[in-house]
């Protein structure tokens, strides 16, 4: 009996999801549980499984394709078996079912933006085009962008190359939309600023003697206590901006930004301040790891109210501006430690100082308030035991 591949609902906000990469080719055959496709929402990639063993006899969506939960992927059935209900039922064109040419064909090939004008210019200099930034709308490669690309040298024949060609799809286009959108409603401020963390770096030291290496506490998880606490006692710090209303929010979740090889994720560890330290350590370890593995529920990515981006562990970067999480309003962005000389009591000391950037929405937040709660968080930082009291 044939049996459909449907969009799967990966969290409970998931409404849509995008078909990615076929792992199967239609005529393959395919055991039950076996990944056969890749699904893409917002936030994540996950594979999905095979409901039952035979034939893929239908790729139905093929990548790029965007479907509601429930939406028809595929169909698994014996060699020959008649599908046409299952099609007709999720409103597949009947031609496609008979159509022998392979899923996406039609989006073979990259379609480049040019002008009439631009196309006729280029080749009539024997210039590669497609290595041509287009200033035009939406990229559109204009004439004079011919024309300066001649003025430039640009020699005929010329031909572009490059190491290799990746999708902007999926994680790497739901990040880069995000941020775009960030950048565009938000009129972001970022303070910067250098925090002594001897004392921090003790009480870790003290909190981690004995402990075994999978339970030890980070300097991330101590930080995701102390903006806990700022926000407790700063609250016009977690705030969103909803319509006509400046909403300042009762629980205070901090999503904790995770680096992956293709992209950056944001699990949410939700209502920080109520919970232990080593409860909020052993989570932020469980999200890391599970990001890393693609395993997060898209429900454990959203409603967060602040977000920490560290880019310490690299050593390269003291202060940058990170961008707001929308609908956040603030971000705090730590970069690397570094030994220091600085004054204390009238002596010049060395000391390790950590970079903090805090980004935050001036359309809701003013220079002033935000500068109070960096001042609570340093304080927080530098006397750590105030962060448990």
């Amino acid at each position: 009996m044939a049996t459909a591949i449907t969009m799967p609902k990966m969290g409970l906000s998931m409404k849509t999801g995008t078909v990615g990469k076929w792992l199967k080719n239609e005529g393959d055959a395919v055991k039950k549980g076996e990944p056969v496709v890749e699904v893409m929402t917002e936030k994540i990639t996950n594979k999905v499984e095979s409901p039952a063993d035979g034939i893929l006899l239908k790729i139905v969506a093929p990548k790029g394709t965007k479907l509601p939960v429930g939406g028809l992927m595929g169909v698994i059935g014996e060699a020959g078996e008649d599908i046409s209900a299952i099609l007709a039922g999720a409103g597949a064109p009947a031609a496609a079912a008979q159509s022998g040419a392979p899923a996406g064909q039609a989006a073979a090939g990259k379609r480049v933006k040019i002008s009439p004008a631009a196309k006729k210019l280029a080749e009539e200099h024997g210039i590669d085009y497609t290595c041509i930034v287009g200033t035009g709308p939406e990229g559109r490669i204009t004439k004079e962008d011919v024309e300066k690309a001649i003025e430039e040298g640009v020699s005929a024949g010329y031909v572009c190359t490059c190491r290799e060609v990746i999708p902007y799809e999926g994680m790497r286009r739901a990040i880069g939309e995000n941020m775009a959108h960030s950048w565009s409603v938000a009129p972001k401020v970022t303070h910067h600023v250098s925090v002594d963390i001897s004392n921090l770096l003790a009480l870790r030291k003290t909190l981690n003697n004995g402990l075994k290496d999978k339970d030890k506490i980070s300097i991330t998880d101590l930080l995701v206590k102390a903006v806990a606490r700022a926000l407790e006692i700063k609250p016009n710090i977690n705030v969103t901006l909803d319509g006509d209303e400046i909403k300042v929010l009762e629980d205070i979740n901090i999503g904790v930004a995770v680096a992956l090889d293709d992209g950056l994720i944001v699990p949410v560890v939700r209502n920080a301040n109520k919970k232990s330290l080593a409860e909020v350590s052993k989570e932020v370890k469980d999200l890391a790891k599970r990001a890393r593995k693609n395993k997060l529920d898209p429900d454990e990515m959203v409603g967060g109210t602040f977000t920490i981006t560290n880019v310490g562990a690299w050593g390269s970067v003291d202060w940058f501006t990170p961008i707001i999480n929308q609908p956040e309003s603030a971000i705090l962005g730590v970069g690397r430690t570094v030994d220091r000389p600085v004054v204390v009591d009238g002596q010049i000391v060395i000391r390790p100082m950590m970079g903090l950037s805090l980004s935050f929405d001036h359309r809701v937040i003013d220079g002033a308030p935000a500068a109070e709660f960096l001042a609570v968080l340093l304080e927080l930082i530098e006397q750590p035991y105030k962060i448990f009291i």
